[in-house]
């Protein structure tokens, strides 16, 4: 019985060198192969805010590993190219985010990580403190909503950032810049007098109760407060 081995994909003996111009040479373009090599090796931020880090610190381990994509944590924002913002970012942490972002290299992105992040998510109606939206701050390439999102989620926004970075082009990076920066708009906002100050813990209510309140509570009342109704009613009378 004798065996073709010509069909065989993956054959036993060792490869053979042709002479064949398809298959010694590859033809591709700068872009593509620029891309390819930076798709291939994004190197994210070691920086976490709030829960969903906890998600990115999972995907961070054996069981997901992300290291099979490329992505090697970094805790110096010089030698990264990808800020995921993982958690809640509240107005004293945002000074310290742009201040991440300017320092990282160009070209750099942004994943948006959790409904906290991209629209202040259950903080956004009685929090006072919580931004409403991380693309205030820095520009955004991806938008992953959830509380908090799967570390399979966290591949997913990963995979569209790659396909992104595919079709990026070296000529056209100059048009695709974000400018509208919510931090670099001269805004028109003028200076107005302080409203809580303090001045009103020294008023008289709250120095002591007032007459009526007294009286309930069976307080006795000071001089003061059994003259001030008929002091008023002068003053309206005029």
């Amino acid at each position: 019985m004798v065996m073709r081995t010509n069909n065989l994909i993956n054959p036993v003996e060792r490869p053979q060198i042709t002479n064949d111009l398809s298959e010694n040479v590859i033809l591709t373009s700068v872009d593509d192969l620029y891309n390819w090599a930076r798709l291939s090796s994004l190197w994210p931020l070691l920086f976490g805010t709030a829960c969903c880090f906890i998600e990115l610190a999972a995907m961070i381990g054996s069981r997901f590993d992300f290291d099979r994509f490329g992505l090697v944590p970094r805790a110096s924002t010089r030698q990264a190219d990808l800020l995921i913002t993982a958690g809640t970012i509240t107005m004293k942490m945002a000074p310290a985010l742009v201040r991440l972002y300017e320092q990282m290299p160009e070209p750099k992105y942004v994943i948006a990580m959790g409904a906290c992040t991209i629209t202040g998510g259950m903080f956004s109606v009685d929090s006072p403190t919580a931004v409403r939206g991380v693309d205030k701050l820095i520009p955004v390439d991806v938008y992953l909503p959830g509380c908090p999102p799967r570390p399979e989620a966290v591949m997913d926004a990963i995979i569209k950032l790659r396909k992104k970075i595919a079709n990026e082009s070296i000529q056209e990076r100059g048009q695709l810049e974000q400018t509208h920066r919510y931090r670099s708009i001269s805004h028109k906002m003028r200076p107005v007098p302080e409203i809580l100050t303090g001045k009103y813990l020294q008023t008289g209510a709250h120095s002591t109760p007032p007459a009526e309140l007294a009286a309930a509570m069976g307080m006795p009342i000071p001089p003061a407060l059994l003259t001030a109704p008929a002091q008023k009613q002068e003053v309206e009378r005029g």
